[in-house]
C-alpha cells in the first residue's frame, strides 16, 4: 500500500499533467486560429490580386512588365506627352491669377498648395480634358487626399518587410489602407475611361485629342494590347507620381530661392532678357533659359524627389572631380560639367528619374511643369518670405515619406513686378 507521500507525489503529477494537457490544447485551439486567420487573409489577397491583376505583395507594379514598360517608352520618347499643350496656357493664367489674388488681399501664399492645385489640373487637364483641383468639385479633393494619403503609407517603414510573417497580419493596418486609396482612384479612373469609351462608340466623330485618347487610339490602331488594366496603370503611375514629386519639387526650388536671392535675382535677369518681365514661360521659351534649367536639375540633385528610386551602395558618396561643396545649392555647376548632362539616366551626376527600361514614364511632362510653373512664378512676382522669416534660419527639414517633402510648408509673400 502507497504511502501519504507517495499518494501525494502521484495526486501532483497527475495535477501537472493535466496541466500540460490543458496548456496543450490552449495551444493547438491558438495555433488552429492563426491557420484559419492566415488563411481568411490569403484568400482575401488572392481575390485581390484576381480582380485588379496586380501583385498582391505589391499594389504598384503590374504583372504585365513588358508590355507596360514598352507603354512608359512610348511615353518618355514623347509619343503621347506632346498631344496637349494649350492646358499649359489656361493653368498658368489661373495660377498667376490665385497668387494676384493673394497679393491683392495680402495674404501669404502656400507655396505647395498652389503648386499642386496647378500640377494636378495641368496634367488632368492634359490626360482627361477636365479640371481635378476645381475647388467645387468633390472629386479633385478626393483625389488629392488619395494621393497624399499613398504616399505617406508607402513611406512609412512596415514591420511586415522585416517579419514576413507578419505581413499578412498587418499589424500596423499600411497595407489595408493602401488597398483602400488603390480601389478609390482605380473607381475614378474606371469611371472616367468608361465614360469616354462610351462616348466614343456613340459619336464616332467625338474626340477630345488629349493624352487618354491617344492611349484608347493606340490600343484601336495597333497590335499592342492595350487594355483597360493597362491603361488605368499608365494613368496611376502618372498622377500619384506625377503630382505630389512634381509640387513637392517645385517647394524646394522656391524655397532654395528665397534663401539664396541671388540666384533668385540671376534667374529673374535672364527671364528679362530672354522673354521680357512678368510674362508667363511658354513651352518654347524652355530650351533659351539655361539657368533655369540648371535650377531645375539642382533641385532635382539636392532634393530627390524620390529618394528611394534607385538602390545603391557606393564607397564614397560625392566624388570631388564631379561636384564639389555638394550640400550647396549652386545652379553653375551645370555649367561647369558636361553641358550633356540631363535627367535620362544616362549621365550618373543626375538620375532623378531613374534609368533604363525602368525610367519614369512621366519624367517629360514633369519637367515641362517644373519649368512652366517655376519660371511663370519667379517671372511674375516678387518673392519674399513672410514676416518674421529670413534666409539664414529659413527651417528646411525634410518630412521624409515615399517622396522628399518639406516639413514645414513654404510660406512666401507675393508683390506684383513693376
Amino acid at each position: 500500500m502507497p504511502s501519504v507521500r507517495q499518494r501525494r507525489k502521484e495526486r501532483k503529477k497527475f495535477a501537472l499533467q493535466a496541466k500540460v494537457e490543458e496548456l496543450e490544447a490552449q495551444n493547438n485551439k491558438m495555433a488552429m486560429k492563426n491557420k484559419i486567420l492566415q488563411e481568411q487573409y490569403e484568400k482575401l489577397f488572392e481575390m485581390l490580386h484576381e480582380a485588379r491583376q496586380t501583385q498582391s505583395h505589391n499594389f504598384i507594379a503590374p504583372v504585365n512588365a513588358p508590355r507596360t514598360s514598352e507603354q512608359a517608352k512610348g511615353l518618355v520618347s514623347g509619343q503621347i506627352t506632346t498631344v496637349v499643350v494649350s492646358s499649359s496656357t489656361v493653368e498658368k493664367k489661373e495660377l498667376i491669377a490665385d497668387v494676384n489674388e493673394s497679393v491683392v488681399k495680402g495674404k501669404v501664399v502656400i507655396i505647395e498648395r498652389a503648386a499642386l492645385k496647378t500640377t494636378l489640373n495641368l496634367l488632368s487637364r492634359t490626360v482627361f480634358s477636365i479640371d481635378l483641383a476645381d475647388p467645387s468639385s468633390e472629386m479633385g479633393g478626393e483625389f488629392k487626399e488619395i494621393v497624399w494619403g499613398l504616399m505617406e503609407e508607402a513611406g512609412k517603414p512596415n514591420l511586415g518587410d522585416y517579419f514576413p510573417l507578419l505581413r499578412k497580419l498587418d499589424p500596423q493596418g499600411i497595407r489595408g489602407r493602401m488597398i483602400k486609396h488603390f480601389l478609390k482612384i482605380d473607381s475614378l479612373f474606371d469611371r472616367m475611361i468608361t465614360q469616354r469609351l462610351e462616348l466614343r462608340k456613340s459619336n464616332d466623330d467625338v474626340t477630345n485629342n488629349d493624352m487618354l485618347d491617344s492611349l484608347l487610339n493606340i490600343g484601336e490602331g495597333s497590335n499592342e494590347d492595350m487594355d483597360k488594366f493597362l491603361v488605368e496603370h499608365l494613368l496611376q503611375s502618372l498622377f500619384i507620381a506625377g503630382t505630389d514629386t512634381t509640387s513637392t519639387t517645385l517647394e524646394w526650388a522656391m524655397a532654395e530661392l528665397l534663401r539664396n536671392p541671388e540666384k533668385l535675382l540671376k534667374a529673374q535677369e535672364e527671364l528679362d532678357q530672354v522673354i521680357g518681365k512678368g510674362k508667363p514661360v511658354e513651352e518654347s521659351d524652355i530650351a533659351r533659359l539655361p539657368y533655369l534649367q540648371a535650377i531645375i536639375k539642382e533641385t532635382l540633385r539636392l532634393h530627390p524627389a524620390a529618394p528611394l528610386l534607385l538602390p545603391r551602395k557606393a564607397k564614397h558618396d560625392i566624388d570631388p572631380c564631379v561636384g564639389d561643396n555638394p550640400t550647396s545649392f549652386a545652379p553653375e555647376r551645370f555649367f561647369r560639367l558636361d553641358d550633356q548632362i540631363d535627367v535620362l539616366g544616362k549621365n550618373f551626376e543626375l538620375i532623378p528619374f531613374g534609368g533604363g527600361g525602368r525610367i519614369c514614364p512621366g519624367l517629360p511632362l514633369a519637367m515641362r511643369m517644373l519649368h512652366l510653373i517655376l519660371g511663370s512664378l519667379i517671372n511674375s512676382f516678387i518673392w519674399k518670405l513672410e514676416d518674421g522669416v529670413i534666409s539664414e534660419n529659413m527651417n528646411m527639414e525634410e518630412k521624409f515619406g515615399l517622396t522628399l517633402r518639406m516639413a514645414h510648408p513654404l510660406r512666401a509673400m507675393p508683390k506684383v513686378l513693376i
